[in-house]
């Protein structure tokens, strides 16, 4: 067995960060829930979408793409579905009560197997995620000779990139929802997080 190369891996680290801090329906999704909702939930809506660039990770490394380019219309079907599922979200974010944050976080909270669900059709109905794999992992790795020691050095690396960004804006928005007190700016950012969400399911739907 044998990895791949450090400056190789690196490469892959900085390109993948790049394209991951850039924002996004994903990164949308994650700032306007957290704003809306505080950390609950987050880890799961964020795992999910983590575990989508796995997947197209994987295909990509097997060889899958065209695979999945074939069974277009499934990933058609799950991107509609993460799309409506932002915005049922979107929808209850704009309605949400003007109530203190305390009161807030009595609020029923979403089941975590729906929220990771949600996060990974988000990433699943992406192309540009597997354009992205697919422009720059044969330009990195032979992809005819990857084993199982490379597969979990790609993986390893882009799971720890993508918890260093998420976990940058989950923070940032948690931030910035700290400065909120007042009923008129809590109605504001409850609106404010649902026009986001709302406008990252069109996003996703219209790609």
């Amino acid at each position: 067995m044998h990895g791949l190369t450090l400056s190789g891996l690196a490469i892959f680290a900085a390109a993948l960060a790049v394209a991951a801090f850039a924002p996004g329906p994903g990164i949308a999704a994650i700032v306007a829930r957290v704003l809306g909702r505080g950390r609950s939930g987050a880890v799961a809506f964020t795992t999910g979408l983590a575990m989508g660039d796995i997947v197209w990770l994987s295909a990509t490394v097997l060889g899958l793409a065209v695979l999945a380019q074939t069974f277009q219309g499934v990933f058609t079907v799950i991107k509609y579905a993460g799309a409506a599922y932002l915005l049922y979200l979107a929808v209850k974010m704009w309605t949400a009560p003007a109530a203190a944050i305390e009161a807030r976080q009595a609020v029923k909270k979403e089941k975590t197997s729906t929220l990771f669900l949600a996060g990974l059709a988000v990433t699943l109905g992406n192309p540009k995620v597997m354009v992205f794999y697919l422009a720059l992992l044969p330009n990195l790795v032979d992809l005819g000779r990857v084993d199982a020691l490379a597969f979990a050095e790609l993986a390893l690396v882009t799971l720890s990139v993508l918890a260093l960004v998420f976990g940058f804006y989950i923070a940032l928005a948690l931030r910035a929802r700290r400065l909120i007190s007042s009923p008129k700016a809590i109605r504001i950012v409850n609106r404010s997080s649902g026009a986001i969400m709302a406008s990252a399911a069109v996003a996703i739907a219209t790609r």
